[in-house]
């Protein structure tokens, strides 16, 4: 009986199969205390109870009021909500005001607050648009409400405004599922109306696969009456149009405020069209190759896009890239704003379950404080002396969002700088071999006596078919 030949093991068999991160679901996230005992979540009880004062005040003073929205799908929908809420608690519609900022600037430019200013609003809410201290939201009289679960400290927020965030109450809410739980109680149609908003912007920054488990409210009846995948799909919709070149951020928002329906999203000729182009420039960018700090623990993408595809792809290659040293992927796009770079940094999956954890704004502060031929020693030797330091010189937009999620708007110059001290692209030493007692059993050390060679095993006459 002859036996046939097992031919050579597969690639797939000899491949070292890469070990399994265990991260923890983030609903299980352990949660911080009130003096009282209970849990502060999604955010501190005083907060809260402030921000619902705050929306019965204004509904009732029935004055014009200004809602100032994130571009992306959590703060659309969070904006939506309090809208909804508002209405339902019986603000005129024509009192309702939105101002979407334009691409690249913050509620402190100058520019966004005179055109803030122009409603002139006795009640401003700022959602989901990131802490920072700075004047106030408008010059004229107003009271703002600053709703966000963005990294932040008590001086974080804009002078006189009041605030409740989520950031210090884990498993930290996004900005929309906040909202919702603010509001949910005002009104008793809230929770039918809004419950879905609350959904998709949840899902668009935490992902589609988180558990709706406590803390988390049960969503099961919305789920029922929309299925994840309906919402899911609304979410790439709704994301899409800020993405583009043409940052037609308002014909997201106008689909979230004119439909009670979510299904009706899904057949929104922009909102279609939007993903299209999306989609397209993604992949187009999505294969630059990365380049690596020396030690392995940060891995930098290159792009250039008129389109604001970096947070995409940051998200996607660190989904993929798998090494014990690497903690931080950053996408930088050198080419949404002119003169500018726009980079956003993720944690890498295999590094989430790190202890202690890793915090990318810790990170990226770090390398921005490092002295060096970019720091004060290029300052003595340009004879530009009072030269700030690159941490300063990187400014309010440097280093924003979350310890998880984070990146920056900053100068192409300084984003160099900073690239140097990160010493990206830079290759590790080598190591030393020649003091090693087994060089000679080492690849590469050949032994000068060795007689068994190539053409001993081929033969004189091998050609160079043998050797393919």
């Amino acid at each position: 009986m002859s036996t046939k030949r097992k031919g050579p093991p597969s690639k797939a068999t000899n491949a070292v199969k890469r070990q399994r991160v265990d991260v923890p679901d983030y609903h299980l996230t352990p949660s911080v205390h009130e003096q009282d005992g209970s849990v502060q979540w999604p955010a501190p009880k005083a907060q809260i109870e402030t921000a619902r004062n705050i929306i019965l005040s204004c509904a009732d003073a029935g004055e014009s009021t200004l809602i100032v929205p994130d571009k992306d799908a959590d703060g659309l929908s969070s904006g939506a909500i309090l809208r909804h809420t508002l209405i339902l608690l019986g603000l005129p519609t024509d009192k309702i005001h939105v101002h979407l900022l334009s691409k690249g600037n913050t509620v402190h430019t100058e520019e966004e607050r005179a055109a803030m200013a122009l409603h002139r609003p006795r009640y401003i809410f700022v959602l989901d648009q990131g802490s920072r201290s700075g004047p106030p939201v408008v010059d004229q009289e107003h009271v703002a409400l600053i709703i966000d679960h963005h990294h932040a400290t008590d001086t974080s927020f804009p002078k006189d405004a009041l605030h409740v965030t989520a950031c210090d109450s884990p498993p930290v809410a996004t900005s929309s599922l906040l909202t919702y739980l603010i509001c949910q109680p005002l009104h008793p149609k809230v929770e039918e109306t809004c419950d879905w908003l609350g959904v998709v912007g949840t899902h668009a920054d935490l992902g589609t696969t988180i558990k709706w488990e406590l803390p988390f409210p049960n969503m099961q009846q919305c789920f029922k009456t929309y299925s994840k995948k309906v919402l899911n799909d609304v979410v790439a919709l709704i994301n899409a149009p800020r993405r583009t070149a043409q940052r037609d951020v308002r014909s997201a928002w106008d689909a979230l405020c004119d439909t009670s329906d979510p299904r009706t999203i899904l057949r929104n000729p922009r909102l279609l069209q939007a993903r299209e182009e999306v989609a397209a420039e993604v992949e187009r960018c999505t294969h630059a190759a990365p380049k690596f700090s020396p030690d392995g623990r940060i891995a930098v993408f290159r792009i250039k896009s008129e389109a604001q595809v970096h947070p995409i792809i940051a998200t996607r290659w660190a989904g993929h890239l798998t090494s014990k040293n690497l903690e931080m992927v950053c996408v930088a796009n050198e080419g949404y704003l002119p003169g500018k770079v726009n980079f956003s940094c993720r944690i890498p999956r295999c590094a989430r379950s790190k202890d202690p954890p890793v915090d990318i704004i810790a990170m990226l502060k770090e390398y921005a404080s490092l002295p060096g031929p970019t720091g004060e020693e290029a300052n003595v030797e340009s004879g530009d002396i009072d030269r700030p330091p690159l941490i300063e010189r990187l400014g309010e937009d440097f280093a924003r969002g979350h310890v998880q999620a984070s990146g920056g708007i900053v100068d192409a110059a300084e984003f160099e700088e900073l690239m140097c001290n990160m010493q990206i692209g830079v290759k590790p030493p080598k190591k030393d071999t020649e003091s090693s007692p087994n060089k000679k059993t080492r690849v590469g050390a050949i032994d000068s006596g060795q007689k068994n060679n190539l053409m001993n095993y081929f033969g004189k006459t091998a050609t160079a078919s043998n050797f393919t």
